[in-house]
């Protein structure tokens, strides 16, 4: 739910359950999500790395990189985390702790460059 993947859950298994974490998960369903939300990040400065702490523009704790680097597609540092819920939407300016340092950041869709194939 978190990771926004329910989409990989087919139908039958979440009306029944029967997987391995249903006893996490579907409540989750029930309930319209966890309290976290993974989200994509541009990060201005140096790349965010894990674990660095998301801060919301006033500057309060509400999540963590799960992973960043520069992007040399997009020339820009891109990064992903799990942040509260109402930190998520696109657009929201956010600000990350990278080696002691506030940098700024903003909420972005993921993927973060298209996919360009054709599925045959």
């Amino acid at each position: 739910m978190e990771a926004n993947l329910v989409w990989t859950i087919g139908k039958r298994r979440r009306a029944e359950g029967g997987f391995i974490g249903a006893d996490v998960i579907l409540p989750q369903l029930a309930a319209k999500g966890g309290e976290r939300r993974r989200i994509g990040l541009i990060v201005e400065g140096a790349p965010a790395r894990a674990h660095a702490k998301v801060l919301s523009a006033d500057g309060e704790e509400i999540g963590e990189i799960t992973s960043g680097v520069p992007s040399p597609s997009l020339g820009k540092n891109v990064a992903m985390a799990y942040v509260r819920k109402g930190f998520n939407k696109r657009g929201t300016p956010l600000k990350v702790q990278v080696r002691n340092r506030i940098q700024e950041a903003t909420v972005v869709k993921m993927p973060f460059v298209a996919a360009n194939y054709h599925k045959i």
